[in-house]
């Protein structure tokens, strides 16, 4: 007898099935499909995962809009390119060193390099910021403007190196870096604080389905705000008064609405549909600035087997058991330069 945390036939399951394997010429199927991406620093390697686990088994091209904040955007914008597996070991191969992050530099600079990891995304690994502009499937990248205190969902880029400004805003993490960002004249921040998870801007965009990807593994929600979010919120009602109350406010929100994700695996409900997947509880966890590679690279094989379970209607509980696994794969890649022009206006 099956005991999954969803149904195999969960509406968004039903319906991305639906688009992979149905025949397109048959004209639009009015739905509005959406794919929700959370970030997290380096535990965003568990939606990378995912990712490539949608685009492996031909799910890239079965979403209407992506919507994404954080390490979730730049994995999205990877994902929207193609050839996910590839930059996904930006994870382990590049970001696991403390050139990327390092605590001991909280009192004389930034704890993040935010420079270092976009000189990563823009040459060692690059994006193809004019294939994401060209997707069919529309990207909205989350920003936090301080001034305003309230979330854009940004896309309608004008041009790469607006994409890039929306990427590097949306990465933004307070307290880690110093300051703010600058998007489009506008002090921003951190795509998630005050929206911790972007399904609720699939949901804001009337989206009729969403599948949400989380990183941490599914658990009760906290019971109460800790030490280090209220040395955040006091942070950031510094940066502008009244943004720590609106990311307070944020935290309590999202609390509840896991709670209501949770129970919507199991009882689907009444549309919009949402299916939030996450790593299994017996899964390990991955920290905001994890540094083991072989840490980062059990928490991708997780949102993998997560990713791979829901969409093909397997039970997970032959993961807990060791009946199936999934195995990193090893392949040659040349390391090509950035697209030819990429920085001009489209």
């Amino acid at each position: 007898m099956r005991s999954d945390p969803w149904p195999a036939d969960h509406p968004v399951l039903e319906a991305l099935r639906r688009r992979r394997d149905g025949d397109r010429s048959a004209g639009p199927d009015g739905l509005k499909i959406g794919l929700a991406v959370e970030g997290g620093g380096i535990r965003g390697v568990v939606s990378a995962a995912m990712l490539c686990a949608l685009e492996d088994l031909g799910f890239r091209g079965a979403f209407d809009a992506v919507y994404a904040a954080s390490s979730g955007s730049i994995n999205s914008g990877y994902f929207l390119s193609g050839d996910t597996w590839h930059r996904l070991s930006i994870y382990y191969d590049d970001l696991a060193t403390r050139r990327f992050v390092d605590p001991r530099r909280a009192l004389r600079g930034n704890i993040m390099d935010l420079e270092y990891v976009f000189g990563i995304v823009d040459r060692v690994k690059p994006m193809d910021y004019r294939a994401v502009l060209a997707s069919p499937t529309r990207l909205h990248v989350a920003v936090t403007l301080v001034d305003e205190l309230r979330t854009a969902a940004v896309a309608d880029f004008d041009g790469a190196r607006d994409l890039r400004a929306a990427l590097v805003a949306s990465t933004w993490l307070p307290i880690a870096l110093r300051g703010t960002a600058s998007y489009r004249g506008s002090r921003a921040l951190d795509g998630g604080v005050l929206t911790p998870h972007p399904f609720r801007l699939a949901l804001a965009d009337g989206c009729t389905h969403v599948l949400s990807l989380s990183t941490k593994p599914i658990a009760p929600p906290p019971a109460r705000i800790t030490v280090a979010q209220r040395y955040a919120i006091r942070h950031l009602d510094r940066v502008r008064p009244g943004l720590g109350a609106g990311y307070r406010d944020g935290l309590v929100r999202y609390r509840d609405e896991r709670r209501t994700l949770q129970h919507r695996m199991i009882h689907p409900g009444r549309a919009p549909y949402v299916l939030d997947l996450a790593p299994m509880p017996w899964m390990p966890e991955v920290k905001r600035y994890e540094l083991d590679p072989g840490r980062i690279i059990a928490g991708a094989r997780g949102g993998y087997e997560v990713m791979y379970c829901a969409m093909e209607g397997v039970e997970p509980r032959l993961l807990h058991e060791n009946r199936l696994r999934a195995v990193p794969r090893l392949t040659m890649v040349g390391v090509p330069p950035p697209p030819f022009g990429q920085w001009g206006s489209t």
